[in-house]
């Protein structure tokens, strides 16, 4: 959940490496650091906080052209200066950025380094200390890094610098994303191609468990043994203007706006030229022979996952189970005879679902992933793949990724239902006019927002069926960016314990959109009412009610969850933005979790 970014050319590194490190911040945020290797040795610039801080600690009068950089999300040891990225060896030949966590740190300190002096509490220090002491001994660096390489256990991607070889930038990755991209007289290495988009378009995809030697003019790949491995590169389908903020004040209410654009998007890339749904044959066949299906996902992702779970099992009629990727891992239940496994994650980088995957590859298992970025870790090392076609998604919390989520899942369910029971293509493009409406009708959101939630502690939010998985969502986005105390109730449950909580003007935002259990919500709004709730009604227009305060306009009734996100997204917003929180970057929090 950190990002790395490395160049080696001819032009001067520095704002190459700390505007690379901006667009990367989504991926951790605690602190930050540069270093840059010119004639006259190593330059290590690092500050906690963010770029704009790292910004005024860099001396930009030293030149260089080749350096390494990190944003930071803090796993091990707290976030500061000293254990900021970079780290050095003792003897500060070696200087190491590093994304990931070491398991037997504290093992090969004390196999290895126990004369070593340490000056940070990050397991990654372990890392250039040991590829010093290997060097010292055979006097080889890249043998001395394959060495330490093959004694990690753990994740990692790795950028490293010696001071000894102007020439070059190593590599290494396991588990923790790395991309490699390629330009004219120079070099790039990064945790996204986000951060190397203005300066490339073509790019090498990295392995597990391989090591790199980047020149300004030659890249060379190898696994641990020292064999040299052939690699053609790819082009990047993202579009630089994709990543800019543009007029909007926050990512997260640009990308809760593109959500209408996203979805008509999906609609074009998952039809024919006849204009029917399109799914691969492959994917259709894989899920009917399946007897049952596992949604394998984690935070929002997992939220995505409930509601294609309803989608699946009620147009399609296949029977689903939703599952959170790291109580599987370790709490595996018992499977059917057939199973199929989907798994659900916007950057396809989730550690804990990777973890799953692994697991069930080695028992033979088939699997799809559903994800946002093609040629990540679940999208290469799944059977099958369906893409969100959502862009990139820079705040750290999730909206379009989530709406994308339900709508490829529901064009899955409809595909392998032979006779699905309604045109799922037509009632797409409705929800996509009708989130187009929505996103347009900001004044209530926000009037709501100040008038219910901001002077809050806590939230609440109410539903049944599809709703109450709408409310898990809600709650998550409200915690997420605002910090109230937010939670999403069944409904049906008030009476079972949650209902002790209500108190004088408690907000309670109660989310209605099915038929068959509006009257009971409806209900339970006036049992939360009688004990001085002050509650926000989210319905759709032919169940409103004239006290509701928000009314989404009628879409097909197992497409809501599509729309009813729209108004629960957009509460937080602004609930965030007069509590003055930090909307992208929310404390503690990262985008892309890469390490378990």
């Amino acid at each position: 959940m950190c990002g790395i970014v490395g160049y080696i050319g001819r032009e001067d590194v520095k704002e190459t490496i700390l505007s690379g490190l901006e667009k990367l911040e989504y991926r951790g945020y605690d602190s930050a650091g540069i270093a840059i290797l010119n004639g006259d040795g190593i330059h290590i610039y690092k500050d906690k906080g963010r770029i704009t801080n790292l910004r005024e600690v860099v001396d930009f009068s030293q030149m260089g052209t080749l350096g390494i950089g990190h944003t930071r999300w803090a796993t091990h040891g707290i976030p500061n200066r000293v254990n900021s990225h970079p780290h050095q060896s003792s003897s500060e030949r070696f200087t190491l950025v590093h994304n990931g966590i070491i398991e037997n740190e504290s093992i090969l300190k004390k196999e290895y380094l126990q004369d070593t002096k340490f000056t940070s509490d990050t397991d990654t220090e372990v890392i250039v200390q040991l590829i010093q002491k290997f060097t010292d001994k055979d006097g080889d660096v890249p043998l001395a890094i394959r060495h330490t390489l093959s004694l990690l256990k753990g994740s990692y991607a790795l950028a490293i610098i010696d001071s000894e070889n102007p020439d070059v930038i190593y590599a290494a990755k396991n588990k923790s994303p790395l991309l490699i991209g390629k330009g004219e007289d120079f070099n790039l290495i990064a945790s996204d191609a986000m951060a190397m988009i203005n300066h490339t378009n073509e790019f090498y995809e990295l392995q597990d468990k391989e090591f790199v030697i980047l020149g300004r003019d030659e890249v060379s790949i190898y696994n641990l043994y020292g064999i040299k491995l052939d690699r053609e590169t790819f082009k990047g389908e993202i579009d630089a203007s994709d990543i800019e903020k543009g007029t909007y004040p926050h990512y997260m209410l640009k990308e809760i706006d593109e959500q209408p654009f996203v979805l008509r998007r999906i609609i074009a890339n998952y039809q024919d030229e006849n204009g029917k749904l399109a799914v691969s044959s492959e994917i259709v066949n894989a899920v009917k022979e399946a007897d049952r299906l596992y949604i394998v996902a984690c935070g929002t992702s997992y939220n995505a996952g409930l509601v294609g779970k309803s989608l699946l099992e009620n147009i399609s009629k296949k029977p689903t189970e939703v599952h959170i990727s790291s109580e599987f891992v370790y709490n595996t239940p018992i499977l059917s005879e057939k199973p199929l496994f989907i798994f659900i994650s916007q950057s396809g980088e989730t550690a804990d679902s990777r973890a799953v995957l692994v697991k069930i590859k080695e028992m033979g298992y088939p699997s799809i992933a559903i994800t946002n970025v093609k040629g990540a870790t679940l999208y290469r090392e799944t059977d099958y793949q369906m893409l969100l076609h959502a862009g990139p998604e820079i705040a750290v919390a999730s909206t379009k990724a989530y709406t994308a989520q339900i709508a490829v899942l529901s064009i899955l369910a409809c595909t392998i239902e032979d006779d699905c029971s309604f045109d799922m293509l037509n009632e797409l493009s409705r929800a996509a006019s009708v989130m187009e409406g929505l996103c347009d009708n900001k004044e209530l959101y926000e009037n709501l927002a100040k008038e219910y939630l901001i002077e809050s502690r806590n939230c609440f939010y109410i539903g049944r069926h599809v709703d109450y998985y709408t409310c898990l969502e809600a709650a998550l986005k409200l915690k997420e960016i605002s910090y109230i105390q937010a939670e999403g109730f069944a409904a049906g449950e008030l009476k079972h314990g949650t209902i002790a909580l209500i108190e004088d003007n408690t907000p309670v935002v109660a989310i209605i959109t099915q038929e068959k259990i509006n009257l009971n919500t409806r209900s339970n709004i006036k049992e939360v009412k009688a004990r001085g709730a002050a509650v926000i009604a989210i319905s759709m227009r032919r169940l409103s009610a004239e006290t509701d305060q928000i009314i989404i306009d009628d879409v097909h009734e197992k497409l809501t969850p599509l729309v009813s996100a729209i108004p629960a997204q957009l509460l937080a917003y602004y609930a965030a933005l007069y509590r003055d929180c930090d909307i992208d970057k929310p404390r503690n929090l990262a985008k892309s979790v890469t390490v378990e």
